[in-house]
């Protein structure tokens, strides 16, 4: 099997955080530790490979009197304080990390870390702890970094994201060459922005009349790497608004996975496409999940919203939450048509806190799932909501939507809008012609977004700390 890939996540927090710990007027070099959670990933579903991902858990400064010498070349401390971080990462299960900088130079390992940090190592691995992460900050806010996996070897980091209101992605190899289809966008934005897209991994939960819109602008876009992932064939309700979608369809009952597959291999634009015919709580997803920069949410159920919404704070993936919510004119009621897009992440109030789903409705959907009859039985008896007539849909208004959806994601790779990056909860009313932002506090109990307990915490027993 071919040596996992390593990817490393900086809460935008937590760089932060350490830019300001690191930061010295007289250019001296600084340290300090960061404990990272971790994602393993059997099999990448783009690659067939397994890959790592470190996802920044807490920031561990080191402390004046720890300190022994700096200079612009190098900085010496104490191990005391690294001992008791090797600690905390065995009692915690977590990896233990150390960045240092390079004020005046490039963002590199140079020899004398290599001796350095494969002594660490020794002392990390002697100790029981699952590896040692290292980062360099350079020039330029240029960063480099790497895990130990031994005492003798290490894997070099083949992409660094700060996570956020903002996307920023550094890879080895940044995307595929250009292509002539994309110049529009890149003299819209520069020639910077389409090797980002094309080597961007974004997943889609949900392929109806959101997703499959969404799936669309994404292609167009150029992104390079798609994974689709929905468990329900097409049918005739669905022709109205699932792009791509055809009468012929409905008696092949494919799949909308397949549908969307078909159409993007149609266009010819060189993504690569993956699907999985699941839905979001599935097993099977969570290498596919986990793989992702950028994930989607357009899936109209409480319980899938729900895993997407631990997820994104357990990973540090950004998801991007659709819904839409139609009523239609009654005697002395009007229309009520409105979109939501909502930035889930780590220090964004999560959709509980903002009302969005409901735990009542979740668990009523997993029991339908689950146990059909049983489901039944209880709607019957008023102890479960569920089994109503289908919303309202349209497509201009999925369209729509959808197209607000991945302009926060160019937002968040461009700052086109400003600087103030995705919007928290964007709220559109098709029926009044009126786009607001608003947001919430979040519930200081919220198991959720309530604690930075989730932060970054990776690969927990339960997944995501869900029991069944």
């Amino acid at each position: 099997m071919s040596a996992a890939a390593l990817d490393i996540i900086l809460l935008e927090s937590h760089e932060a955080a350490l830019r300001a710990l690191l930061h010295r007027e007289n250019g001296t070099e600084a340290a300090a530790y960061v404990l990272f959670g971790k994602a393993e990933i059997a099999a990448d579903p783009w690659c067939k490979q397994p890959r790592i991902r470190l996802i920044s858990h807490e920031v561990v400064p080191i402390t004046s009197d720890e300190m022994v010498s700096s200079s612009s070349t190098h900085v010496t401390w104490s191990t005391q304080g690294f001992m008791r971080l090797l600690g905390l990462a065995q009692h915690r299960n977590l990896v233990p990390g150390l960045v240092h900088t390079h004020p005046r130079a490039k963002a590199f390992f140079s020899d004398q870390d290599d001796r350095n940090e494969a002594e660490l190592a020794r002392t990390t691995f002697n100790k029981g702890t699952q590896g040692l992460a290292s980062m360099v900050f350079g020039q330029d806010d240029a960063i480099v970094g790497r895990l130990w996996t031994s005492a003798k070897a290490s894997t070099q980091a083949s992409s660094i994201s700060i996570v956020g209101s903002h996307i920023k992605i550094w890879r080895e190899n940044d995307g595929r060459e250009d292509t002539a289809f994309l110049a529009r966008q890149a003299a819209l934005f520069g020639k910077g922005f389409n090797p980002i897209v094309r080597a961007l991994r974004v997943g889609v939960v949900g392929c109806g009349g959101t997703g499959s819109a969404v799936v669309s602008l994404l292609t167009r876009l150029g992104v390079g790497h798609l994974a689709l992932m929905d468990n329900d064939t097409i049918d005739s309700t669905n022709l109205n608004r699932v792009h791509g979608s055809r009468a012929a369809d409905v008696p092949a009952k494919l799949a909308k996975v397949d549908i969307l597959a078909r159409e993007i291999e149609a266009c010819g634009l060189g993504n690569h496409v993956v699907t999985r015919r699941a839905w979001v709580g599935d097993p099977s997803l969570r290498d596919v999940l986990r793989s992702c920069d950028v994930l989607f949410g357009c899936t109209d159920d409480n319980q899938g919203r729900l895993t997407l919404n631990r997820l994104a704070h357990y990973y540090g993936i950004p998801v991007i939450d659709v819904g839409l919510r139609m009523r239609s004119a009654k005697s002395g009621v009007d229309y009520d048509m409105t979109g939501r897009v909502t930035t889930i992440r780590p220090s964004n109030p999560c959709l509980m806190c903002l009302g969005v789903v409901s735990a009542q409705r979740a668990a009523a959907e997993g029991l339908q799932r689950n146990d059909p009859a049983e489901f039944e039985r209880r709607k019957a008896e008023a102890y479960v909501e569920g089994g109503g007539d289908p919303a309202p849909a349209v497509v201009t208004f999925t369209t729509s939507i959808a197209c607000s959806a991945v302009d926060e994601l160019i937002q968040g790779l461009t700052g086109f809008r400003g600087p103030g990056g995705m919007a928290h909860n964007r709220i559109r009313r098709f029926d009044r012609v009126e786009d607001r932002s608003t947001t919430c506090r979040p519930v200081p109990t919220c198991p959720v977004c309530g604690t930075e307990a989730t932060w970054g915490r990776g690969d927990v027993d339960p997944f995501l700390g869900v029991i069944s």
